[in-house]
């Protein structure tokens, strides 16, 4: 397929027609936002903007979300119009985060992925033990606190058991790598999340293995496309089996004054 044909799909089903847990979508003339039920960060997954009316709607957006004393990101992608939203975003007071590679992989039963042996130590996490596990290990990684992250894939699991599917190895009953995937509705995608490793195991095709174990339940549930936003770490395994850089995602966080 085109990549211009992947990027329509991708962007008429992550983005415009996505459903997400725990929020409550809205669709103006100009954007689509995600409204958090539970006090999160809302966001901004779809816009639809001229050079005309960018700075009009920019305006319209942060004080609607002021209204609603909510931060929130306003997700940007590298072939959104007008071209320099991005920075438009920067003038109004915008934090521009790192952008995140838009890595999509289609897939198909002769994957080199789906003839992989699952690890030996990979096992499937459905508890909230086991997402206690996750936040402990992404805690030491990235040392900031991802307790909001562990009630959100707690909240998730209990309430879309079958849209969550978490994966972990353990050594020595210690968690020592773990990702998940987002099964969406409607959609031909599952996302995918986390892949981290701590630093003493990597090395070992942890990464690979979580990867693997994902793509067989993505096709064994009928789904066609495996995407994830990748950081630089993780891009060149991606591109090893297969994956192709879509676009580039730009997280832009509104500014601080909007509380």
């Amino acid at each position: 397929m085109e990549k211009e044909a992947l990027i329509s799909i991708f962007h008429k089903e992550l983005r415009q027609y996505a459903e997400v847990e725990g929020y409550i979508r809205e669709e103006t003339e100009y954007v689509v936002r995600h409204i958090s039920q539970f006090g999160e960060q809302s966001f901004i997954i779809s816009s639809n903007l001229t050079d005309t009316n960018v700075e009009k709607v920019i305006e319209q957006e942060v004080n609607y979300f002021r209204e609603l004393n909510q931060t929130f990101e306003w997700k940007v992608y590298s072939y959104d119009k007008p071209t320099n939203l991005k920075e438009r975003l920067a003038q109004q007071g915008f934090k521009i985060e790192d952008p995140e590679a838009v890595m999509v992989l289609k897939l198909d039963e002769q994957h080199s992925l789906l003839l992989e042996q699952t690890h030996l130590n990979l096992k499937e996490i459905t508890d909230e033990q086991g997402i206690q596990d996750i936040v402990k290990l992404e805690d030491s990684i990235w040392s900031v606190s991802h307790q909001d992250l562990g009630k959100r894939l707690w909240r998730d699991k209990q309430a879309i058991p079958e849209s969550l599917h978490l994966y972990g190895i353990y050594e020595n009953d210690q968690l020592v790598s773990a990702a998940w995937m987002y099964t969406e509705n409607n959609s031909s995608f599952v996302s995918l999340w986390g892949g981290s490793t701590l630093p003493d195991f990597r090395g070992r095709g942890y990464y690979s293995a979580l990867l693997a174990a994902r793509a067989k339940k993505a096709l064994e549930k009928g789904y066609s496309y495996l995407t994830v936003d990748a950081s630089p770490m993780s891009r060149p395994i991606l591109e090893k089996f297969g994956f192709c850089c879509l676009s580039y995602a730009y997280p832009c966080d509104s500014p601080s004054s909007i509380r």
